[in-house]
């Protein structure tokens, strides 16, 4: 008998295939069409607006000082591009990590509160399955959390303030094609930074069945990670907490790029993901569901 005689159907092959994006589908139909998430969104849209009308009113001009935020804000007021650099560098040091902390927290422990997680693994689709399709909704709900600062910020920026070639933070000007480029792997490397923060609450939402706890103590590690890497004395620890590459983005604002500051940024990220991945996978492929 030949190797063709005994190949899989070419039906059979694909089923597996529809039968996880269907699964997939569904689960980001309930997590975007959820209210408390569509608030979330809605506030993460508010946001870049608001901030971009209280620098309009303000003026902002030059105030000297260190630090890739001043240099956003005193680059502001001659292009409204920076406005999205302003609004990103602001909302990760809460909002978006509130965001993804909801979604991530509630992913297991949710289903576990409600008693729906037992129906769930009844379903023929495997712990794993269902935890990958758990971590897409929330990478995915990230990836367009972050996306939507980006363009409402732009949007408002454009409104606000003079758009044209952009002065990067190392002095050199580019053309606003390539800033818009810049502007697009930003946005892509934030999103990276809350696709391991996704992780972190996936793991942790397989440990409870209450997903308050579960989103509450992503939000403690997120504020003490942020606290630590701000203490001098601890800045030995500082490239090891998961917030400490979240602003190295402006990297991307130079010339030449800073890569290996991106690069250390992605495989902190990538670092985290797995190890809490591993671990998630772990706990939820061997723990007892009872409700």
């Amino acid at each position: 008998m030949s190797a063709a005689d005994v190949s899989v159907p070419a039906g059979h092959a694909v089923r597996p295939v529809r039968s996880s994006l269907r699964f997939f589908t569904a689960e980001l139909r309930l997590v975007f069409l959820r209210r408390r998430n569509l608030l979330l969104l809605a506030v993460t849209a508010v946001f870049p607006l608001v901030i971009g009308i209280a620098l309009r009113l303000a003026s902002p001009h030059p105030q000297g000082g260190n630090g890739a935020g001043v240099a956003f804000f005193n680059q502001l007021a001659g292009n409204g591009v920076f406005l999205t650099f302003i609004a990103l560098s602001t909302l990760l040091v809460l909002i978006l990590p509130v965001v993804v902390a909801v979604v991530a927290g509630d992913s297991v422990a949710g289903e576990a509160g409600y008693g729906t997680l037992r129906y769930l693994l009844a379903v023929p689709a495997g712990r794993t399955r269902l935890l990958a399709v758990k971590y897409g909704a929330i990478v995915t709900f990230g990836l367009a959390a972050t996306f939507i600062v980006s363009a409402v910020a732009l949007v408002a920026g454009a409104a606000l303030f003079p758009v044209g070639p952009v002065t990067l933070l190392s002095g050199t000007t580019v053309s606003l094609p390539d800033g818009l480029l810049r502007l697009l792997f930003v946005t892509l490397y934030v999103a990276a930074a809350m696709a391991a923060l996704g992780a972190i609450g996936l793991a942790i939402s397989t440990l409870t069945e209450h997903a308050i706890g579960a989103i509450a103590t992503v939000m403690i590690l997120v504020v003490a990670s942020e606290v630590v890497d701000n203490v001098p004395q601890l800045a030995a620890a500082g490239p090891y907490l998961p917030t400490h590459w979240w602003l190295s983005f402006d990297a991307l604002l130079r010339v030449p790029v800073d890569t290996s500051t991106l690069l250390r940024g992605l495989l902190s990220f990538a670092v985290y993901a797995l190890l809490f991945g591993a671990f998630a996978w772990a706990r939820f492929t061997s723990a007892d569901v009872t409700s």
